[in-house]
């Protein structure tokens, strides 16, 4: 069927190019040369045997964590994966796909996640180690690969899981409410409910010393909620704090995890002393109370 095909095509082009020398006498003598190079591509397509690849199948992964880095709790959405070094692709797990690479080859496997929670923003995060491993790769056989991670010792964190007595956040002057800790199990996290009259509550870290210069910057935080919240910081000058909005965070009603962006900011507050992280959410309806629990607060830098 496919030779037919060809043929097909051939007779076609045939024709038309027929018909075009007819008015270019030009093209006569060299017509017959110029249709033996294209039968020769043609039939060296058509010869040309196709590859059969071979397939890698990643379903799960694992994540691991030290007392350094508080509790793995995790958001990984994405797998960036390398073959002898060269980017394969960026694929959302679970995923099998093809790879034409065969034989023994060398693996990496970096964990990805959406930056600011948007999904056009996926990134390799790095603050997590990358998965390094060999494997055999066999034409039309499938290689499956679980992959595990873990924070990255090279960099140093700051935690909050509200675990230990007193925490590295507090209520700030624009609160009209303290927050409360709570416990589920042998898990204590932070809760704050806002009702009539009160309107705002907002927390923050306390003051921080972070790195400049394009160093990465982030903060994790899980959280579940009725309403959306503000991320932000105060850059703290010598004499003056800037209060900097950073991103509006959708309400979940199960725990979610988030991973956000500082670098930019902390990068581009030359001559600052130190930081602060800070949440604020407000009750926006009269009759409405709005409540937010928030745990395992990471600054990794």
């Amino acid at each position: 069927m496919k030779i037919l095909i060809q043929k097909k095509r051939i007779n076609l082009f045939y024709r038309r190019i027929n018909k075009f020398i007819i008015h270019n006498q030009l093209l006569k003598h060299s017509f017959p040369y110029f249709i033996i190079l294209i039968l020769i591509l043609i039939c060296f397509s058509c010869n040309k045997e196709e590859e059969i690849p071979s397939y890698i199948e990643i379903n799960d992964f694992n994540l691991t964590s030290n007392s350094s880095f508080g509790e793995n709790t995790e958001n990984i959405t994405d797998v960036w994966v390398y073959i002898d070094e060269n980017l394969q692709g960026v694929y959302e797990i679970p995923v099998t796909f093809p790879v034409l690479n065969k034989g023994l080859q060398d693996i990496r496997i970096k964990a990805g996640v959406k930056a600011n929670g948007i999904a056009s923003t996926r990134i390799q995060y790095p603050f997590y180690t990358s998965y390094l491993d060999t494997v055999e790769l066999v034409e039309n056989e499938t290689i499956n690969i679980s992959p595990s991670f873990s924070y990255n010792s090279s960099f140093d964190a700051i935690v909050e899981d509200f675990e230990s007595s007193g925490t590295i956040i507090d209520s700030t002057i624009n609160s009209e409410i303290d927050f409360t800790i709570q416990q589920n199990n042998s898990n204590h996290y932070g809760y704050a409910l806002i009702e009539e009259p009160n309107i705002n509550f907002e927390i923050s870290t306390q003051e921080l010393i972070l790195p400049q210069q394009g160093a990465p910057v982030y903060l994790e935080i899980d959280y579940k909620s009725s309403t959306e919240f503000l991320v932000g910081m105060y850059i703290n000058y010598s004499q003056d704090v800037v209060r900097r909005d950073l991103l509006w965070v959708t309400p979940k009603q199960e725990w979610n995890k988030i991973y956000i962006n500082l670098t930019q900011t902390v990068s581009e507050s030359i001559g600052a002393e130190s930081f602060k992280v800070f949440l604020n959410m407000r009750r926006n309806e009269p009759s409405i109370s709005e409540e937010i629990n928030f745990d395992n607060i990471k600054i990794l830098y």
